[in-house]
């Protein structure tokens, strides 16, 4: 597949030059345009079904972090292009997925242009499909401590854990059950038995995916018609499921 792009920047030179980077070593990047400021960006962005973005940061009438919050949820991946390095942790905290540093180091546009093609062609191959996990269905048992005693459960049975503070939410079919240990207990019990940590307070089982939809980090819906957030740095390891 190729990727759907838009260069946005200020300066020409510099869009000229990247756009003959993209164009020589990048071939599965299409550039769709480009735009020198904020507000041009904002109407093509909104215009135009892309897969990620080559985005300056200082540009006039805003910057690159007042375009994305403009844009709000997207489904484009973007990778920032500057001269200026002290912009890194602003741009992982915008879920950026690339931070590329002028003068343009050829094989880590590549990389990033890799990165983000990985990303885009299982995101792709999952859009408005029921999923088939290329893991072995669950057949293992956790047990769960309960006031006089212990619990068995078949995790096949379990469809997502949501975290509660200290405790645990452990939701299996309409029920739910409240465990005195934390989500992070969960996770390293369930990890190699098909659970995935898509976001900070949910753990899921991943046989229970019905959905997934594309967004900055994208959500999915489970068998019982649940949809839960997943979280942009979550996103990678959740597709990895099914790729």
């Amino acid at each position: 597949m190729n990727l759907r792009t838009i260069i946005v920047e200020d300066e020409e030179t510099s869009r000229d030059i990247l756009k003959n980077y993209l164009a020589k070593y990048c071939p599965k990047v299409e550039v769709l345009g480009e735009a020198a400021n904020v507000d041009e960006a904002l109407v093509f962005i909104r215009t135009h079904e892309l897969d990620m973005v080559f985005l300056d940061v200082e540009m006039p009438y805003g910057n690159a972090f007042d375009l994305l919050d403009k844009v709000g949820d997207r489904t484009f991946e973007t990778v920032f292009v500057t001269a200026y390095n002290q912009y890194a942790i602003d741009a992982l905290n915008a879920h950026a997925s690339y931070y590329l540093l002028k003068p343009i180091d050829i094989d880590k546009l590549i990389h990033a242009v890799d990165y983000v093609h990985e990303i885009k062609m299982k995101e792709n191959s999952l859009q408005n499909t029921v999923l088939q996990s290329k893991i072995t269905q669950v057949t293992g048992k956790l047990t769960i401590p309960v006031q006089n005693g212990f619990e068995v459960l078949q995790m096949e049975d379990i469809l997502y854990c949501q975290a509660d503070d200290n405790y645990t939410n452990i939701f299996i079919g309409d029920k739910k059950k409240l465990v005195s240990k934390t989500l992070k207990y969960f996770e390293d019990a369930l990890k190699e038995n098909g659970f995935a940590r898509v976001h900070k307070s949910y753990l899921v089982n991943v046989n229970a995916i019905i959905e997934y939809k594309k967004g900055k980090g994208g959500s999915v819906v489970l068998s019982s018609g649940k949809e839960i957030m997943v979280s942009p740095s979550k996103k990678k390891d959740l597709l990895a499921f099914f790729g």
